[in-house]
């Protein structure tokens, strides 16, 4: 049961920070792209990456700090459902080169994001 509430707190925590990142994003860019749902997959991948990295290499057996940050805060943090609705409206609206480029970008920028958190985190934190 305290697993459920360490994700729970993290999550809202999360949440909270992405739609943050979603208004300010909005009002400095608009809405004709979806650049804070864009914005928050790969800086969440990227902080993905760098966390499960530290961890990795810290070996810590408390499971708590990896419930709190990575289930909750980065799992409420980024927003996948959120991607996927983006797309369907950037195709509705007719701007497929748009939806080709959104599409591409997130996957490609979030998988790289991991994949450099993950490098960053190695070298930073080898024991």
């Amino acid at each position: 049961m305290q697993a459920y509430l360490i994700i729970f707190l993290g999550g809202g925590l999360g949440a909270a920070a992405r739609h943050f990142v979603g208004t300010v994003t909005a009002r400095s860019f608009g809405h004709g792209f979806p650049v804070g749902t864009l914005t928050v997959n790969v800086v969440g991948s990227l902080l993905m990456g760098l966390l499960i990295g530290w961890l990795a290499q810290r070996a810590l057996g408390d499971q708590s700090l990896r419930l709190f940050l990575a289930t909750g805060f980065l799992g409420g943090f980024t927003t996948f459902s959120a991607f996927s609705l983006d797309t369907i409206t950037l195709w509705e609206r007719g701007a497929t080169s748009l939806t080709a480029i959104y599409v591409l970008g997130s996957v490609t920028l979030s998988v790289l994001a991991v994949f450099f958190g993950l490098a960053i985190a190695r070298a930073l934190f080898a024991g």
